[in-house]
């Protein structure tokens, strides 16, 4: 019998200064077995980072040929697909012709090996942004995981600072390279 998802509710606080949004979204997160608190919390973040009451989740790793969060347009046609980890540059090549914009948030120890290897093919790409955001950082916000969480998040300049109960850590993702779009 396959293992089934565990479902996660994260109630997000956003104060984004640099886009002057400031929201609450509750999210709910169907975590795939195979998924790690780490690579949640990172989907969470790129939530923040792009906050919008149109931007969902994606089936997650069960589903190859979707992305893990998507923006659609009020015609279905998608704005924004974001990917998190260190996905195949093939299928980051596909989804930069499926969407007006692509943004990728590399992390883990294996980030900067994936850039090394796909960075001069990806860099070919006009629509597609990717950021890295250091190990430490998503080891740490992995530690807030928890099946109820109450989240705020403030962005400014380019930082995040993520708050949870008495914890808050803060976040520099590095820009690899920036979209044109």
């Amino acid at each position: 019998m396959a293992l089934k998802a565990t479902i996660f509710k994260a109630q997000l606080a956003v104060s984004d200064l640099d886009r002057h949004l400031f929201a609450t979204h509750a999210l709910t997160l169907a975590r795939h077995p195979s998924e790690t608190d780490e690579r949640m919390m990172v989907r969470i973040l790129a939530f923040a980072i792009h906050a919008d009451e149109r931007l969902a989740f994606g089936r997650g790793l069960s589903a190859e040929d979707e992305a893990d969060l998507a923006l659609t347009d009020l015609t279905g046609a998608i704005d924004l697909w974001i990917d998190v980890g260190l996905p195949d540059e093939r299928a980051i090549r596909k989804a930069c012709g499926r969407a007006r914009r692509v943004a990728v948030y590399a992390y883990g120890t294996g980030a900067d090996a994936w850039w090394r290897q796909n960075g001069e093919a990806l860099g070919r790409l006009a629509n597609l942004s990717v950021a890295r955001f250091d190990p430490e950082s998503t080891r740490a916000c992995a530690r807030l995981a928890a099946r109820n969480m109450d989240l705020s998040c403030t962005i400014q300049e380019g930082h995040l600072w993520l708050a949870c109960g008495d914890e808050s850590l803060a976040f520099a993702p590095e820009i690899l390279k920036s979209s044109g779009a």
